[in-house]
């Protein structure tokens, strides 16, 4: 939770797990941004995970993002994230680069894991990794990799997560919490292990496998009629619809009976006492689209064995984001503070 502290500037945020508050990005991030320069068709925005960068009759597409929470399976992990993130675009990742930082007690078998997991995660995307930077950092406690990904497209040719439209349908992929149950499965074992079966564990620390979206926001990008492609991260699938209509400028109402939350992703949230709306949730991915476009894309997406569902539509009311509860009436849609995965992984 933020609080403000008193320094000798005067009251200041302290600011809480994860990323920095949207109100932070406003008023200091995006204020300095260096030169403008006319070939950034979309730079940095609340919302977006990417920029956009025009080059003669092509566009390139990227987006940087570090693997901080995890520690099994970084290197897989940062190659993944990155990708999906300029897949959203409609845009197929085709680069990476990587900055990895390593404790003190580093050694040698830990670069060869990363760098093995990067080498695999990026051959199965056809990604090339064409550079990056690896050192030790002295007073790190967990290995952290911060990636850059990118992709080119024909100018013009890309959506972004602000461009949905009052009457969209929104489709979300797969199910709720995907990337926060692999993490928590894998590096809370020995605590949950005490409550859930060995099988549950075993399925739950899978879940890594399933957090590609490059696939699916390929093919629902080319079967036409989406406006906005958003994948959900830090602040879970609640906090991404979120982040869709701030940057669209609409409101949402959403049913909470149509969001799909695996049996081990509820199990590991009742045990730490958690939201599988508020858990990071790599994996799954946002779709706004043309409400005649919705059927079509869901029966498009399960011919490619990839489970949809429409679980609302974007409305013309900024100031309203709303769920509808299983009993039928009308909530607040949660805004997270922070991801709940810091609140598990704290305790």
């Amino acid at each position: 939770m933020t609080q403000s502290i008193y320094t000798s500037e005067g009251f200041s945020m302290q600011l809480p797990p994860g990323k920095i508050p949207v109100e932070v990005l406003k008023e200091v991030i995006f204020k300095n941004l260096g030169a403008k320069r006319g070939e950034v068709v979309q730079g940095p925005r609340a919302g977006i995970d990417g920029a956009v960068i025009n080059i003669g009759n092509k566009a390139l597409v990227s987006s940087m993002d570090p693997i901080t929470g995890a520690v099994e399976r970084i290197g897989w992990l940062a190659v993944n994230i990155n990708a999906n993130d300029v897949a959203t675009f409609g845009v197929e990742p085709a680069f990476f680069l990587s900055c990895i930082m390593l404790p003190t007690n580093a050694e040698k078998a830990t670069v060869e894991t990363i760098s093995a997991q990067m080498n695999k995660a990026a051959e199965q995307l056809k990604i090339a990794i064409i550079g990056g930077h690896c050192e030790v950092t002295p007073w790190l406690k967990n290995p952290i990799i911060v990636g850059c990904a990118m992709g080119i497209s024909d100018k013009g040719h890309f959506v972004t997560a602000a461009e949905a439209k009052p009457g969209d349908k929104l489709i979300l992929t797969k199910s709720a919490g995907i990337e926060g149950t692999a993490i928590l499965a894998s590096d809370k074992e020995n605590k949950l292990k005490k409550s859930l079966s060995a099988k549950t564990l075993k399925n739950a620390k899978e879940f890594y496998k399933r957090i590609s979206i490059v696939k699916e926001a390929m093919i629902a990008f080319e079967t036409g009629e989406v406006h906005a492609m958003h994948d959900p991260t830090e602040g879970g699938i609640a906090g991404a619809i979120h982040e869709m209509a701030d940057a669209s400028k609409t409101g949402v109402t959403i049913h909470e009976d149509r969001i799909r939350v695996e049996d081990e992703t509820q199990q590991i949230c009742n045990f730490f006492n958690i939201d599988p709306l508020q858990l990071i949730a790599s994996g799954c991915l946002l779709i706004a689209v043309e409400p005649n476009s919705a059927q079509r894309i869901v029966k498009t997406l399960a011919t490619n064995s990839i489970d949809s569902e429409t679980i609302g539509d974007f409305t013309s009311f900024p100031e309203q984001r709303r769920t509808v509860l299983r009993g039928g009436r009308f909530a607040e849609l949660v805004r997270p503070k922070t991801d709940h995965l810091w609140r598990a992984l704290a305790q």
